[in-house]
């Protein structure tokens, strides 16, 4: 465990500018993980009730008024 922590403050801690740039990548992709989750949560609980889900009633209604 000691080898492994060692490792990574060698690798990555030690200097300032390796530090942020981790963080920077880290908060990064932790953004868009965050975003795409917060999405599929919000489309699994309106399924039907979205403009994506009921745009081809409408569609399909305005070409038979034509």
């Amino acid at each position: 465990m000691a080898g492994v922590l060692s490792g990574i403050y060698g690798t990555v801690m030690r200097r300032n500018y390796t530090f942020l740039t981790a963080i920077f990548v880290g908060t990064f992709f932790a953004e868009i993980a965050f975003d795409q989750s917060a999405n599929r949560i919000w489309d699994r609980i309106n399924y039907g009730r979205q403009w994506k889900d009921i745009k081809y009633r409408y569609v399909e209604q305005a070409e038979d008024d034509e």
